[in-house]
């Protein structure tokens, strides 16, 4: 109910300081849509086990509405609603052939308030339902707010203050409120089963500062704090928890090579327990410009550390704001086995090549290899096939092919093959994920 009242106060007091403006000021109105299409098959994503039928073969049709108010030079509001149905031509054990149809709800997807230079200080706030995409690092600690429905949304609720101390210096100061389903913003066609956004309640609060001072270095520092609840929670998030998240990232460019790195430590509690984490990657990047197809080539590895059962502490990687398919549309979808938490990326060494070419323009192609290994053994229940005795994950080779038919239309296919390892039972079966999608923006 606080948090209820906290958003209706928030929003009178956003709605007077826009009408406000308005009133001394011409609006400016700009508006768009997206339409997104995409079938995408699934199988054995869950357990590596053809004798579960967890295989899914489906459609996911996403559609966005967006306007944006200039209410002042410095003053605008933005607000995107989407909606993302999908049809099923098959869904594993529950339902035959086209009997599943998710219509799903319409939700609001972003929801906020710009004010640029504040007070005459080199000082944006904004205020609202947001997006933190590609903006913090290459998204190992922040990246989506609302991992439970996928792709469909990735906002978090929060209040930004974004001080550029100098030109080469910048540090965001962020609140963040996301609960497990949205008790913020009207749902048009909620059902009596809403659409759940995290596997609990979250509440954080983030310290991010960027530097720009030396040449060809970008440098990222930032500590992140937050609060994860018990109320619905499961596996690898069901009891309460406090992760402090100290860490930093660089991107050093010296043509024609890049390097870029990351280490993050966590320390809090989960549950009873004290809790320790480590993660990071390192990737070096090659690129060859004068050569036909521009090929890039990228090699490195990832670590994210695993819980020592044999121990009173909990060592393993929380993912904080990083659900999503950071390496792996696959892999991301079978964290769920080992962990109970759709997303949770821990426990894991990865080990990647990859390669990228541009044969036109408009035509792109990525072939990568990743070798994947655990820190510690399984501890899974044997349900999901999850009881070998090593600490091999496996092998998973990817490709993806993409077109840009013009600037308002792309389409692209990707395709991963998963070969698992001794971390999983003898009789593992190999796992697919295939995806097809053309995107509309208008």
């Amino acid at each position: 109910m606080g948090k209820k009242l906290l958003f209706v106060v928030t929003s009178a007091v956003l709605l007077g300081v826009v009408f406000s403006i308005s009133a001394q000021a011409k609006t400016e109105f700009d508006w768009g849509a997206n339409l997104r299409l995409r079938n995408e098959f699934w199988e054995n994503w869950t357990d590596v086990n053809n004798e579960r039928i967890d295989n899914r073969n489906f459609f996911r049709i996403k559609s966005s509405l967006w306007g944006k108010w200039n209410f002042a030079e410095d003053v605008s509001l933005f607000a995107k609603l989407t909606n993302e149905n999908k049809p099923y031509a098959y869904y594993g054990r529950t339902t035959g052939k086209g009997e599943h149809y998710d219509i799903n709800e319409l939700v609001f997807d972003n929801l906020y308030l710009d004010v640029k230079d504040v007070f005459g200080l080199p000082v944006d706030l904004r205020i609202g339902r947001q997006d933190f995409l590609g903006i913090y690092g290459e998204g190992l600690v922040i990246m989506d707010g609302t991992p439970q429905d996928g792709s469909r949304t990735f906002y978090f609720n929060a209040l930004k203050a974004s001080w550029q101390i100098d030109d080469k210096n910048m540090l965001d100061i962020i609140y963040t409120n996301n609960p497990r389903d949205d008790i913020f913003l009207p749902v048009l066609n909620e059902d009596n089963a809403p659409q759940a956004l995290n596997t609990t309640d979250e509440e954080a609060y983030i310290l991010y500062w960027k530097n720009k001072a030396v040449q060809n270095l970008s440098l990222e520092n930032y500590y992140i704090y937050k609060r994860e609840d018990d109320d619905g929670g499961k596996g690898y998030q069901a009891e309460k928890g406090i992760i402090n998240t100290l860490g930093t990232y660089a991107k050093y460019n010296f043509a024609p090579y890049t390097l870029r790195t990351q280490i993050a430590y966590q320390f809090g509690e989960y549950g009873e327990q004290d809790r320790t984490g480590l993660g990071g990657f390192v990737f070096l990047d090659r690129s060859f410009e004068d050569f036909s197809w521009k090929p890039k080539a990228t090699v490195g590895v990832a670590y994210l550390s695993g819980d020592d059962k044999g121990t009173s502490k909990n060592e393993g990687w929380d993912s904080v704001f990083s659900r999503w398919p950071w390496m792996s549309e696959f892999y991301v979808l079978n964290t769920v086995a080992e962990t109970g938490v759709l997303g949770y990326w821990t426990n894991v060494q990865v080990y990647r090549t990859q390669l990228d070419l541009k044969p036109t323009d408009k035509l792109s192609v990525s072939l990568w290899y990743n070798y994947l290994r655990a820190n510690e053994y399984s501890s899974a229940s044997s349900t999901y096939s999850l009881s070998g005795t090593g600490k091999k994950k496996g092998h998973l080779p990817q490709f993806k092919i993409g077109y840009k038919i013009n600037k308002n239309i792309s389409t692209y296919f990707l395709a991963e093959y998963f070969i698992p390892g001794d971390f999983y039972v003898d009789s593992a079966d190999d796992g697919m994920f295939l995806r097809t999608e053309i995107s509309f923006k208008f």
